[in-house]
């Protein structure tokens, strides 16, 4: 796809200089420093935002505490090499290998995972009531293996043992029923490794496209590769000292010292961070969508935005308008549609029938994208099924030939295991191929918008049940296709495709990237492991009733609140639902071919997939203050004044996260956490 910057503008070039001595390889010392630190996060995450409810230290696809480390890791770096005249411990490529391999690791142990994964696997057994009627209508139907066949190992899950508390972590881990867990913990983790596998040969497989093919612009990505560069011309101190973003650092550690600072003594003044702008509009008329609006100030977001193409910067926040400006226009018109018209959906956020666009946008735009990646397609076909040898292998994690079967085979893995569930076989694969296409362009989305914090608006079974409507799934079908997709692809805020798209976008042109490879796999099968254990062994401990589980139980009783209405009343969706998703087929399709054939056309089509998003209702005003800077100094002062002013942003994000890190750490050590970033 094309891009409004020139990619010479972004600062980067295309191959950071390495260490002469390693060549353009990863040593395996930076690699052992990644993996460390990235169990390390894995392992503290859940009692530093469970228990403690501090600042989380993942969160999203630029998380806190990977950025934090890499920071003062390229501030050591440069000491050490300015103590150590010649000696370089670690070259830039390696540290950013490093912070890589942190990233891919830190949205397992929270919402990428381990947040509501045992409240998934429990919560139809511990939440059964006489009212509900789950344990006659949505027991019979329950896969036993998938859960704990024991009530008292779940009591203790939500209550904690007794004296837990005073018991020692080891205590702890020892006294945890590991007969009841083993069976569902080594069923579930044979399918997330399987369909973790499965993401690592489709990022294998098409990455060549965006990285090469479309040069993609990789916004998130701008700072780390900017301050790596730095650190390898020997100028990281520069790269600090500049006047201009030195300014930036400035803006966001004098907002969040003084907030900071109030948040534990009342008595300071606070800046407010959050406006209440719905008060200024109508409850009625053609600005009643905007009722509720509200403006969050972050300034990391807003320097992701100027980083990001204006065309897509201007397209999120002009979309979210746009949608609000739909609800009342639909209004105006006499077309007031209500709530219950939507129907049942598993959508995370989904709330009214005008969202459902969203359902034939994704669908539209998987087109569009699998269209431009057609010649891709036919070279991987090609090198799968034929003898020819690739060019420099050692440079890709897999082979083509390997990654393509190993695609194939692993995504037939998932289809038999939701059929051997109880998924009809047909069905089985439309499940996983929706599961996977909606996934793919959530990750197109966040990977070329720049957008560290994305929710999904539509589940991908509500496209399945609009179109096909719940009675051919089955009431077991429903269920596992349900529960499944609430394990792995709903909750995108830390979804591991996109972070291993920006690994190998990170390791693009190493020269031994199979060892990125091996380590990768290893690390998330260490990293799914020590997740469960550390989550088993506070839920134990404290209780997940006394843990900040809130969000993850009411979302996981939501998705069996569902399946039990489905199963009770199996009914078609309703017809605006599927107008709606019609309309937004149509609109996206419009979109899509304007953006291909028209040069000057200025709206990005992944702006139209996020105008309902609930990452939009808090990004929207940061895109639109990143979009009105961007645009005003390309108009004004071309390329001289960007490349100056760009590092006034960069210093609004490398600002953002050092507070949100220092006061994180200094929650750790009193009774709350101020509160830098969203959750």
């Amino acid at each position: 796809m094309k891009e409004n910057q020139p990619r010479s503008m972004t600062g980067i070039s295309d191959k950071t200089t390495d260490d002469k001595s390693t060549g353009n390889s990863i040593r395996w010392r930076a690699i052992f420093i990644g993996a460390v630190l990235a169990l390390v996060i894995c392992l503290i995450t859940p009692f530093n935002n469970a228990y403690h409810q501090a600042t989380p230290l993942g969160g999203g696809h630029f998380p806190l505490a990977p950025f934090y480390i890499l920071v003062w890791l390229m501030i050591f770096t440069a000491g050490a090499r300015w103590i150590f005249k010649g000696r370089k411990w670690l070259t830039g490529k390696e540290l950013l290998v490093a912070w890589a391999l942190m990233v891919l690791l830190s949205g397992i142990a929270w919402t990428g995972l381990a947040r509501t994964f045992f409240i998934n696997i429990t919560a139809p057994y511990h939440f059964a009531t006489v009212e509900n009627r789950w344990e006659e209508v949505l027991h019979p139907l329950l896969p036993q293996i998938w859960y704990p066949q024991s009530s008292e190992a779940i009591a203790d899950l939500y209550n904690g043992f007794a004296g837990g508390r005073q018991m020692g972590w080891w205590e702890v881990l020892y006294k945890i029923p590991w007969s009841a867990w083993l069976p569902p913990l080594l069923t579930w983790g044979g399918f997330i490794l399987l369909c973790y596998f499965v993401m690592v040969c489709i990022v294998s497989l098409l990455s060549k496209q965006p990285l090469y093919n479309e040069r993609m612009n990789f916004p998130l990505l701008r700072v780390p590769f900017l301050m790596a560069e730095a650190l390898e011309q020997q100028g990281l101190g520069r790269f600090f000292a500049n006047r201009f973003l030195l300014a930036g650092v400035l803006v966001p550690v004098c907002l969040h010292l003084m907030n900071g600072l109030s948040f534990y003594y009342p008595d300071v003044p606070q800046i407010p961070t959050l406006i209440l702008a719905g008060k200024y509009f109508p409850k009625h008329g053609l600005f009643s969508g905007f009722y509720k609006l509200k403006i969050y100030i972050y300034p990391a977001f807003i320097g992701f935005a100027f980083l990001t193409s204006k065309q897509i910067s201007f397209s999120f926040w002009f979309f979210y308008l746009a949608g609000a400006l739909l609800i009342g226009f639909l209004g105006i018109l006499g077309i007031n549609i209500p709530a219950a018209a939507l129907g049942v959906t598993f959508g995370p956020t989904i709330s009214r029938p005008e969202e459902a666009q969203m359902i034939g946008a994704y669908l539209v735009f998987f087109v569009f994208l699998a269209w431009l990646a057609r010649y891709h397609f036919k070279d991987i076909v090609y090198k799968a099924l034929t003898l020819k040898k690739e060019e420099n292998p050692e440079s890709e994690w897999l082979s083509t030939r390997l990654a393509f079967w190993g695609f194939v085979a692993g995504g037939f893995g998932i289809v038999v295991w939701c059929h051997f569930f109880g998924i009809p076989f047909l069905f089985s694969f439309l499940v996983v191929i929706a599961f996977f296409l909606f996934t793919l362009v959530a990750m197109r989305v966040i990977c070329q918008g720049g957008i560290a914090y994305f929710t999904l608006t539509v589940a991908p079974i509500d496209s399945l049940m609009t179109f096909f409507g719940p009675k051919l799934f089955t009431s077991i079908g429903i269920l596992v296709a349900a529960v499944v997709q609430k394990v792995l692809f709903v909750d995108l805020r830390e979804s591991l495709l996109p972070s291993l798209l920006h690994n190998r976008k990170v390791t693009e042109e190493l020269s031994n990237n199979r060892r990125i490879f091996i380590t990768i796999f290893v690390l998330l099968i260490a990293g799914l492991l020590l997740s469960f254990v550390a989550m088993l062994v506070i839920c134990y401990k404290f209780g997940i009733r006394e843990l900040q589980f809130d969000w993850a139980t009411r979302t996981t009783l939501a998705v069996y609140e569902n399946i039990y209405s489905l199963v009770e009343s199996p009914v078609q969706p309703g017809r605006w639902t599927v107008i709606f998703s019609l309309a937004g087929a149509v609109v996206m399709l419009v979109l899509v071919i304007c953006y291909h054939r028209f040069y000057w056309w200025p709206i990005h089509p992944i702006g139209y997939l996020t105008a309902y998003s609930s990452a939009m209702w808090i990004l929207w005003f940061s895109f639109f203050k990143g979009w009105f800077f961007n645009a005003l100094c390309m108009r004004y002062g071309g390329v001289v004044l960007f490349k100056k002013l760009r590092n006034f942003f960069i210093g609004l994000i490398i600002g953002d996260f050092l507070m949100a890190g220092s006061w994180a750490l200094y929650g750790l050590f009193s009774y709350a956490s101020y509160q830098v970033l969203p959750t």
